[in-house]
């Protein structure tokens, strides 16, 4: 019988999953794409290797009618199970959704094991999952993933048993009672996320009012986020080239020009074609970009998809409830990448625009006039305030000389009047801190 108490599947295919596998990597091109094909199927590539799998080659075909059965042709199928062999391969990456059939058809036809791109970032989140809530998150995106799988990789389905209680009726299959296993798992977790999300709500709470502006970094995974955070904020984040080195969320602080403090975080990495479950599990973690006063994009703007990047990022941060009206920077990461001609044109581009940053976090490049664009950002919009305080207030008179610009101050009885420029949102937290 399953184990309730594991991520049903997950265990069982994590053997299949053998670093130094040999893998060959599929990308069916239905033409017309934004992206490049290449580009596409290295970054597969580089999804399949952040688990240790090698990659022994790379099969663009292209799909002008996807085919129920198997998503690809007949022929391409006999085909690719031709290289199959030749390699050696005991993996075939298929970089796109696959219906449980299709995955099931193609392992036959192929003679190896199947997984797509879904099944394929969900692995990678389960093996960098580090903190106890990365855990829970991810293995309610695999329960709720392998949930419409039973059918294709469980191999007991057609036993039958009888009811003792708990276990299901008489005559309830094996597949209705793992399927049930699955439901009550999944509902167990959402639970313990839904007091993460109010656990965090509360420390949210508090943030604010604190009260210290929050600055997102987001993007697409491997631009270089992490890299840009231990550079802001003197940090020691796993930083490496390597996709979705990121999975849990950091925050620190850092100081910017004519703020005291603000706290930036640290966020995991978007990709295209996310899962909607990995979305819908990591809302409570991403709920810290949702809330942000200023989000900061990085985009590996060295990438040859580096557009169709941005859209995706565009794209998840919608879907997560990201308001449009949120304040948002583009910084143009990896210049240290680039030829001097390009390197120089993008550094003359971004200068006319107010809402990009060049960078190079790797070298500090630019790091300084993202900053400085980070606070003109935050202290847009400064009003005057006359804000009158209890002379024994020490603590709220350094808030407002941390966070405003005191003009000046006149000292009645036992009250000090500031006269004060603040961001009308610094105004309101400090206006919830002293009720």
């Amino acid at each position: 019988m399953t184990d309730p108490n594991t991520a049903s599947g997950f265990d069982r295919d994590r053997d299949e999953f053998a670093r130094g596998a040999r893998a060959i990597v599929v990308l069916p091109d239905r033409g017309g794409a934004s992206r490049d094909a290449d580009a596409r199927l290295a970054e597969t590539a580089g999804l399949a290797g952040a688990i240790g799998v090698e990659v022994v080659d790379r099969v663009a075909l292209r799909v002008r009618q996807p085919r129920a059965a198997t998503l690809i042709g007949s022929g391409q199928a006999a085909a690719l199970a031709v290289t199959v062999r030749q390699n050696e391969a005991s993996l075939v990456v298929v970089d796109a959704a696959l219906s449980p059939i299709q995955q099931r058809n193609l392992e036959t036809a192929l003679g190896s094991k199947v997984i797509d791109r879904t099944g394929l970032i969900l692995e990678i989140f389960g093996e960098r999952a580090a903190t106890a809530e990365g855990r829970l998150q991810v293995e309610l995106a695999h329960l709720d993933y392998q949930a419409g799988r039973l059918v294709r990789s469980w191999t007991h389905l057609e036993r039958q048993r009888g009811g003792f209680g708990f276990l299901g009726g008489p005559g309830e299959t094996q597949i209705e009672a793992d399927r049930r296993l699955i439901r009550d798992r999944m509902a167990k977790l959402r639970r313990e996320l839904d007091q993460v999300t109010r656990t965090r709500g509360l420390h949210r709470g508090r943030r604010q009012k604190a009260p210290w502006p929050v600055i997102a970094l987001v993007g697409y995974t491997n631009a270089g986020k992490s890299t840009l955070f231990n550079r802001l904020t003197g940090a020691a984040v796993m930083a490496e080239d390597l996709l979705f080195a990121t999975l849990d969320p950091t925050l620190r602080q850092t100081a910017l020009p004519g703020l005291d403090k603000a706290i930036v975080s640290d966020t995991v990495g978007f990709v295209s074609d996310l899962p909607t479950q990995l979305v819908a599990a990591f809302k409570a973690t991403l709920e810290e970009v949702v809330s942000a006063d200023l989000l900061i994009h990085v985009r590996d703007i060295a990438h040859p998809d580096s557009e169709a990047q941005r859209v995706d990022v565009e794209a998840v941060l919608a879907e997560i409830g990201v308001d449009e009206t949120t304040p948002r920077i583009e910084a143009w990461n990896k210049l240290d990448l680039l030829d001097p001609e390009r390197h120089d044109g993008l550094l003359a581009e971004a200068a006319r625009r107010a809402d990009v940053t060049a960078i190079s976090a790797l070298t500090g490049e630019g790091v300084d006039v993202l900053l400085r664009t980070v606070a003109e950002q935050l202290t847009q919009g400064h009003r005057r305030y006359r804000i009158e305080l209890d002379a024994a207030d020490g603590a709220g008179a350094a808030w407002l000389h941390a966070h405003g610009e005191v003009l000046g101050q006149e000292t009645m009885d036992d009250h000090v009047a500031y006269d004060v420029r603040l961001a009308a949102r610094d105004h309101e937290r400090f206006v919830t801190r002293t009720r």
